[in-house]
């Protein structure tokens, strides 16, 4: 059983003080935030590619045990045709990910709220979707955030292709509580700003459970605190590893 809890990024101004120590170099960030967190979720590779020696050095500055995932390109995903993006998936696995070695936790793939389920196109675009890369292996997350998705065949195909079907508890978008992988991938987006841990105990404690409830079976969990208020999002998960 691992469970790895942390943010989204790390290059956030507002973090310098409320989490980063006064006088906290820049590029000594990453880190600490290694030091205190025991996950990240890479967006940057969202918008651009990042060079193969970039990944190596993020390996570097983490320890042991500690991971990141690493969010696919907007190219692979925001296509009217989902099964026609194999040179843009192909273009974002050999950029230099797989430097990341035992830190690389899932890929995660998100797509905009717009998309709707298509069962054949999309079941086509998993099957894009490697089981390694680079002699690495590869596990992939699917965040879908429009109602259409609550459907039993994208389920199935999930499940079918032992790919996680990402828990968003969200104001925003739909939350599709299944377990079809052997890791489970949580992005938590209620944190608020009037609450110094971003969370109370209560929901703390809840989210604890939850955790708990997930790893069972050796199955690896991996949350992530997202939006609501960010600037609370590293103290959230530091509260909950504490409690863990």
């Amino acid at each position: 059983m691992s469970i790895h809890i942390g943010v989204g990024g790390w290059t956030f101004e507002p973090w310098r003080g409320p989490f980063y120590p006064a006088g906290l170099p820049q590029k000594r960030e990453l880190e600490y935030a290694g030091q205190h967190l025991t996950g990240i979720e890479i967006n940057g590779t969202y918008y651009g590619s990042q060079k193969p020696e970039t990944f190596a050095n993020w390996a570097e500055a983490v320890p042991d045990g500690f991971k990141f995932s690493v969010k696919a390109s907007r190219f692979t995903t925001n296509r009217k045709v989902l099964k026609e993006g194999a040179a843009s998936i192909e273009k974002f696995l050999t950029q230099g990910l797989t430097k990341l070695g035992d830190r690389l936790g899932p890929i995660h793939w998100q797509f905009m709220a717009t998309k709707k389920f298509d069962r054949d196109d999309f079941a086509g675009f998993l099957d894009l979707l490697p089981d390694t890369q680079d002699g690495l292996p590869l596990r992939h997350a699917i965040e879908v955030r429009h109602e259409s998705f609550r459907d039993p065949a994208f389920i199935d195909l999930a499940r079918e292709r032992n790919m996680a079907i990402v828990f968003a508890d969200s104001d925003e978008f739909p939350c599709i509580d299944e377990q079809t992988a052997d890791f489970t991938y949580a992005r938590l987006q209620r944190s608020q700003d009037d609450v110094e841990t971003g969370y109370d105990d209560r929901a703390l404690d809840k989210w604890a459970k939850q955790a708990r409830e997930w790893a069972k079976g050796d199955r690896d969990v991996y949350i992530f605190f997202i939006a609501g208020a960010k600037v609370r999002n590293p103290a959230a998960a530091q509260a909950l590893i504490a409690k863990l």
